[in-house]
């Protein structure tokens, strides 16, 4: 429907909703074949920068950091560190949440 409607302004969400769905494929151990979820959510960041899109970018971003965890502290902190308004909103407060998670986490690593 994008390619046909050049409509793209959820792309962004389709390829996180996608990696979420890969992800949940694969814990339930189901044989279908979709790129990796890190594959999507690395492409739904790269589709939400190109249009400038933050909320979707977030979003991308703290799916990405649930999957992988360590390592995404400073993308994280970067994408949540734009937002000045908005910070009581449900994506904002769980993204606060990875964030203290993740330092949390490398507190005590180190």
């Amino acid at each position: 429907m994008m390619s046909k409607s050049q409509e793209r302004m959820f792309e962004s969400d389709f390829w996180r909703v996608r990696g979420e769905l890969a992800l949940a494929a694969e814990r339930a151990a189901l044989p279908i074949e979709i790129p990796s979820a890190a594959d999507c959510f690395h492409r739904a960041i790269g589709v939400a920068r190109a249009q400038g899109a933050k909320f979707w970018e977030l979003r991308a971003v703290m799916s990405l950091a649930r999957l992988v965890g360590g390592g995404t502290f400073a993308l994280l902190s970067e994408i949540y560190g734009w937002f000045t308004e908005g910070l009581d909103t449900r994506d904002l407060r769980e993204a606060r949440d990875l964030l203290e998670k993740s330092l949390a986490s490398e507190t005590k690593e180190t």
